[in-house]
This record gives C-alpha cells, structure tokens and sequence, in this order.
C-alpha cells in the first residue's frame, strides 16, 4: 500500500513530488534542502545546512513515526566535497548507533544554491 507522509514541520516541496511515501512499511524521503520551514531561507555555511537538512528529515521521520534510528540507507549531495568532514561531523550527531548505509558525492549545483542535499530511506 503507497501512502503520502508530509510534515507541516518541514519545508513543502518545491516540485510535483511528495516529502515522502510510504510503500509497504519502507518510508522513502525526498531529498531535503536545507530551507527554513516557514521563510524558505538557507542557513549560511556547511554545518548550518548540514543541520537544517537532517532537521527537516527528522520532521518527515517523525510524521511518520519513525526516527533517525530507524533510517537504513542515505544519500548525501555536496555542492563541494571538500565540505565532507565538516557535514560528516554533524551528520554524526544525529545518526548514533548503528549507522545507515550512505553515499555521498559532489553534484554541478543543488536547487537554491544549496550546498548539501540530504535523502533517506527508512522502516521498522
């Protein structure tokens, strides 16, 4: 069974797709800028963004009942990967534990200018 999960917590989506869908008890996350739920605005710098992002999938987790615990796979986009260990040190913050399996690569341009992009999948 496919079900819509939107979190009025975080930012609405800025095309024809969902925040999430639910599909047989896997929870698929859209990528997350890191935009402000209610301005829009991106924070400045790598560890801002890297916060932001992880806190509006942390919205789409929750609306689902889940948590980050519960994440099983990533990917995170970089506009430069020399930002790699400053996003990997607070990505490290919320994934404690057993960690998700992640791929993480440097991409031309994000949507906004965004400089990190992060998606998930997840379930119990």
């Amino acid at each position: 069974m496919k079900k819509t999960i939107a979190s009025p917590k975080a930012p609405a989506a800025v095309g024809p797709y969902s925040q999430a869908i639910e599909f047989n008890g896997t929870l698929y996350i859209s990528g997350q800028l890191p935009a402000d739920p209610v301005t829009g605005e991106l924070p400045a710098g790598i560890e801002a963004q890297t916060r932001r992002s992880l806190d509006n999938l942390g919205y789409i987790l929750e609306e689902a009942g889940l948590g980050f615990d519960d994440v099983v796979k990533t990917t995170v986009l970089l506009a430069d990967i020399s930002d790699f260990g400053a996003m990997n040190a607070v990505y490290a913050e919320y994934f404690k534990g057993d960690k998700p399996a992640r791929i993480c690569y440097q991409v031309a341009a994000l949507p906004k200018g965004a400089m990190v992009e992060i998606d998930a999948v997840a379930g119990k």
